[in-house]
């Protein structure tokens, strides 16, 4: 497997000598630096594509830095700008901050200030890029196909959905709960001849088994205590389209004998009525576990199995194909936002955590789920720190010390924010953006009557 390319470093700065040592440096820390003598020369290479940092001196010849840093804003708002100032550009250096800049670095500067900055600002940049990244690609899944996904089991699915789209086969669809079953018998109703007709979904778990019959077969006025009236049963009600029969495996027996005679005679008997109707209908059956196991189909007929089982399609639960969970969520999360009316937030590192290493025992499901608590602000995550480690650098160590001092407070201070700012001596903006970067939810340390509300409301 190839190692990540080195993130790219813009570095503009006139002088020769503090390009080429500040080349060295950001080398040393693991970046590519890409150095630029003036501002004109970089403006013609920085757009909105550009993945990496930009560290500029303000003081340039023909376009300064803060010029520099506004074509760049304009370009691309996300795209984080350091500017190293001398002592006498440090109040144009503050109104650059206040306009939208990352950083600034008076000379002269340490190394590891520059290298603490850089990376604190190319993290940023990770999470924007790899935001945009997946919207792209959630935009394009949405348009070619509702069963998203990279990953070659998903891309086979596809195929083969279209393969047998228009085939006259009955279908057994294999997947844990959540996983997607119902929307692969839909998928499979629309690309095929059969789309104009009915797509009628049933639960066969969700219904006594004398309801379950009426509802699948349909009865004859009088035909047993309480039919009043003829009732057309789902799969006379399916006819010239689509049958899903979810929970396949919970059907009894004498209804699995009903359901064998239909796929077998393509017709259909009323309950009380001994008349057959014909019936031209494809049957989607679903279960949670694979009926193809003797021991996981001990009530389940092993003729009607094998009638079913002409074509099998088995949907992966989320845990096998981690790579499509940040495109799912992206999808949905975007859904969710326009259903709500919100805006579509920025991801945090703790949720960029949880979707890379929580089960999903829930499935596609639950994703969904989350994504819609993620839009409305209530994905609760107290992301623990990284721990420590003996090898970490320098700015690593002070930014895990810095979490625990922020955690430290809000613990003393029972998550009350103003008596929090006042102990640690920063304003709030800052405070949030710190608890944002290291993955720390305040609500977590809160007591009744210690929360950040407005004194009306108190």
């Amino acid at each position: 497997m190839n190692a990540p390319r080195p993130l790219p470093i813009a570095f503009i700065d006139d002088d020769q000598d503090l390009r080429e040592a500040n080349e060295q440096t950001l080398l040393l820390a693991g970046f590519r630096p890409v150095l630029f003598e003036s501002a004109l020369e970089a403006l013609e290479v920085l757009d909105e594509s550009f993945e990496g940092v930009v560290v500029t001196d303000l003081r340039m010849p023909e376009i300064d830095g803060m010029e520099l840093f506004r074509r760049l804003r304009a370009r691309d708002a996300d795209l984080p700008v350091i500017l190293i100032t001398g002592h006498g550009d440090i109040a144009t250096a503050v109104e650059a901050m206040r306009e939208g800049a990352y950083d600034f670095l008076a000379k002269p500067f340490a190394s590891d200030r520059l290298i603490q900055s850089v990376r604190r600002a190319a993290e940023k940049r990770r999470l924007v890029m790899e935001n945009r990244r997946l919207r792209l690609a959630a935009e394009a899944a949405q348009t070619a196909s509702p069963l998203m996904g990279e990953a070659p089991v998903m891309q086979r699915l596809r195929e083969t959905l279209k393969a047998i789209a228009d085939a006259d086969v009955d279908v057994l669809v294999i997947g844990e709960t959540g996983a997607g079953k119902e929307l692969v018998a839909d998928q499979l109703h629309r690309l095929g001849r059969r789309r104009d007709g009915h797509f009628v979904a049933l639960n066969c778990g969700a219904l006594p088994d004398t309801v379950l019959e009426s509802e699948l077969f349909g009865h004859e006025s009088g035909a047993f205590t309480g039919a009043l009236k003829k009732r057309v049963g789902l799969i006379e009600h399916s006819n010239g389209g689509t049958l899903f029969l979810d929970e396949i495996e919970s059907m009894s027996l004498g209804a699995q004998t009903r359901l064998l005679r239909v796929l077998e005679q393509r017709e259909v008997t009323p309950l009380g009525s001994n008349k057959a109707r014909p019936v031209d209908l494809r049957v989607v059956a679903a279960a949670k576990s694979d009926l193809g196991d003797p021991q996981h189909r001990l009530t389940f007929r092993e003729d009607l199995f094998h009638r079913l089982n002409v074509v099998t399609l088995r949907i992966p639960p989320l845990r096998e194909r981690r790579g499509d969970v940040p495109l799912l969520f992206t999808f949905f999360l975007g859904q969710a936002c326009r259903r709500f009316q919100r805006e579509m937030p920025a991801l945090s590192d703790a949720i960029h955590r949880h979707l890379a290493t929580h089960e999903w025992p829930g499935n596609v499901r639950e994703l969904m789920h989350f994504a819609e608590r993620v839009a409305l602000g209530l994905a609760d995550l107290d992301a623990p720190p990284p721990p420590t480690r003996e090898d970490a650098t320098l700015p690593e160590r002070l930014e895990l010390y810095e979490a625990e001092l922020i955690r430290n407070a809000l613990t003393q201070h029972k998550g009350d924010v103003r008596a929090t700012l006042q102990a640690l001596g920063i304003p709030r903006k800052t405070f949030y953006d710190k608890l944002q970067r290291y993955g720390i939810n305040r609500a977590s340390f809160e007591v009744p009557g210690s929360a950040d509300i407005p004194t009306t409301l108190k």
